[in-house]
């Protein structure tokens, strides 16, 4: 069927088609589209336009082009958080309605490096705690978690009761989190972390890095966490300043 029904660039108005028949289930996630000369053909436009049009979509992330393979629609992420509220891993979990779990990889103490003290304004002889986890939902593996905690802070080390480490410090010694500063970033395939969270090879991952403070403005956990980013979706709210 032409989409030709508009006055607007032709590009836009494929781009519409393409998205509404994701929407109405005509292409369902993970499913290979037509061909570029069968859907240029069923939508009366040209291969250029097309092009133009799944070119916009591939940004956007509706769909992903897998060299030599074909056109597949991305999978919708499952869990959405604005980056400017503090919510742990498992919480956002919880809110998807989805079951968290935790996969404890590795808990070592080590000794403060350069940037250990800088970061947490310690001493040289403080220990630190490094935590390697695995973040599931419903099961299926998620985040991969790298945490770095000064030990004062966790004096009986991780409780593999919790599976926050937010309530593990609430627990132990009573101080909770009130913000962090937050640093994110795209990442392509990693060679320890994609496959440790089933990734495909074209999936990307979504890199948070936060310094957590507590209420008395103190450096309490420092945390890189991988997202895959067919699961998440991260937002910020922007507003005007004098406006």
């Amino acid at each position: 069927m032409s989409i030709k029904s508009d006055n607007r660039h032709l590009y836009l108005q494929v781009i519409d088609r393409i998205k509404h028949d994701i929407e109405t289930g005509v292409y369902k996630e993970k499913q290979k589209l037509p061909s570029e000369f069968e859907l240029s053909k069923q939508l009366g436009v040209s291969r250029a336009t097309l092009r133009e049009a799944l070119r916009i979509l591939e940004e956007e992330n509706v769909i992903i082009r897998r060299h030599g393979v074909g056109t597949f629609v991305n999978a919708r992420p499952l869990f959405t958080s604005g980056i400017e509220q503090l919510s742990s891993v498992t919480d956002m979990i919880e809110q998807a309605g989805r079951k968290p779990g935790t996969i404890f990889l590795s808990s070592t103490v080590q000794g403060s490096t350069e940037e250990d003290m800088r970061r947490f304004q310690c001493s040289p002889d403080e220990e630190i705690l490094l935590v390697e986890r695995v973040r599931t939902a419903d099961g299926e593996p998620v985040v991969y978690c790298l945490d770095k905690i000064p030990c004062k802070y966790l004096p009986k080390g991780i409780s593999y009761e919790y599976e926050s480490l937010f309530e593990n410090l609430h627990n132990q010694t009573n101080r909770d989190i009130a913000y962090a500063v937050a640093h994110i970033e795209p990442l392509g395939y990693h060679e320890k972390v994609s496959p440790i969270l089933q990734c495909e090879p074209e999936t990307a991952l979504l890199v948070l890095k936060q310094m957590h403070f507590d209420k008395n403005d103190e450096p309490v956990l420092y945390s890189i966490n991988y997202f895959k980013s067919d699961k998440f979706s991260f937002h910020v709210l922007r507003k005007r300043i004098n406006f």
